[in-house]
């Protein structure tokens, strides 16, 4: 871990990322990639010293409430955020103000600040963001090493459920020739069934891939599944779009397994829903 000082914390969309770099070891994990400039390692997190004082100017200073989006870049529930409380000091920023927020991670250290999610919920809104990709616990170990295995983050669903927290499931991405499997993907169906979540967003079955992320990802093909990063180059060479040759099936099953649990399936749809601000006096005329 080393810290920095950065000139803003939200971007244009009011998306936030706290820190930069992850310990989760995903082996697909695209922020690897070189076209983001990251300087140092990866799993050295660069932490921004000084985003909650960012943070709070920035918000005192909008004229409009809105959603305030954290994690599309870095978790912001790493192992490190049980001792800088990041992303809690931010929260309680955001709920001080009357903002909504819309979180993302795979940890279910997120459970620790529960209550504040609640509050924010019950004053504007609240979404949780939850990735899955991978149903088989072995096999999640392997792909996504240093993480909270996928039943984990159900009963962490589950929780969010009962509390009346919306949530929204990360259907991605998914390895051709590894997790692309109709048992993996009706398994992770019937979590987020179970769970109620609002919505799952999938961008097809499939991995995206580029520099720093796709030699990453080999390294780890030929540690884990021998042989297969000769098939990955074959049939798919330095394309950055890896598409599943089971994609149209399995698509055709989730499209119709989220039409008939009236899950939110359509990816617009989906990230408008994310992004739509709701305060207790809009939600209370419904």
């Amino acid at each position: 871990m080393h810290t920095k000082k950065v000139k803003s914390i939200l971007s244009a969309r009011n998306g936030m990322n706290l820190t930069r770099g992850c310990t989760h070891g995903c082996i697909y994990c695209d922020s690897r990639s070189k076209c983001y400039q990251m300087t140092h390692d990866f799993e050295d997190i660069e932490v921004k010293s000084n985003a909650i004082e960012l943070l709070e100017d920035a918000l005192k200073r909008k004229r409009k409430k809105c959603m305030i989006v954290t994690g599309a870049m870095s978790d912001p529930y790493t192992s490190l955020e049980t001792s800088i409380n990041h992303t809690r000091k931010a929260l309680e920023v955001i709920e001080k103000y009357g903002f909504g927020v819309s979180i993302q991670t795979k940890s279910t250290r997120i459970l620790r600040d529960i209550e504040l999610l609640k509050k924010i919920n019950s004053n504007a809104k609240c979404v949780v963001q939850m990735t899955l990709t991978t149903f088989d616990e072995s096999l999640c170990k392997i792909i996504e090493p240093n993480v909270s295995s996928t039943s984990e983050r159900f009963d962490a669903l589950k929780v969010f459920r009962d509390n009346g927290i919306p949530t929204v499931v990360w259907l991605s991405p998914i390895l051709p020739f590894i997790n692309d499997t109709e048992e993996n993907l009706r398994g992770i169906l019937n979590y987020c069934i179970e769970a109620k979540v609002k919505g799952i967003l999938c961008f097809g079955f499939g991995v995206t891939l580029r520099e720093g992320d796709r030699e990453y990802f080999y390294s780890k093909l030929d540690e884990h599944f021998p042989g297969l990063k000769k098939d990955y180059q074959r049939i798919y060479g330095d394309d950055y779009s890896v598409m599943s040759p089971n994609h149209a099936y399995l698509m055709k099953i989730f499209i119709d397994e989220c039409k008939k649990h009236q899950i939110l399936s359509d990816v617009d749809e989906i990230f408008k829903y994310i992004g739509e601000y709701e305060s207790s006096e809009q939600l209370s005329l419904f």
